[in-house]
């Protein structure tokens, strides 16, 4: 079988589309407090009191923070936790 360069091409393109990592967005709401959502970070997450802090007060303040990159279910899965836990969360692709 010949591949021709266009195929090549759209092959390299959707491998690379498949290889970029993803994140996990939570974003901020009117409803939780900032101790609850630091608690959420360093329970479900592991993070440090500090990093789990940063990244609430992220939330509070720029409206969103990125606390997860990786592969795109892993990043699902961080995202419904995340609305177990009654906090706002999407997933997005990372730029390059």
């Amino acid at each position: 079988m010949t591949l021709t360069l266009e195929q090549l091409d759209t092959d390299e393109a959707l491998r690379a589309a498949v290889e970029l990592p993803w994140r996990t967005v939570v974003w901020d709401d009117p409803v939780n407090l900032m101790t609850y959502v630091s608690y959420v970070f360093r329970s479900y997450f592991g993070l440090p009191r500090a990093e789990a802090e940063r990244l609430m007060l992220l939330v509070h303040t720029e409206g969103r923070a990125i606390v997860a990159t990786g592969n795109r279910e892993a990043m699902e899965r961080h995202a419904q936790a995340m609305h177990g836990y009654g906090l706002q969360a999407t997933v997005e692709r990372a730029e390059p």
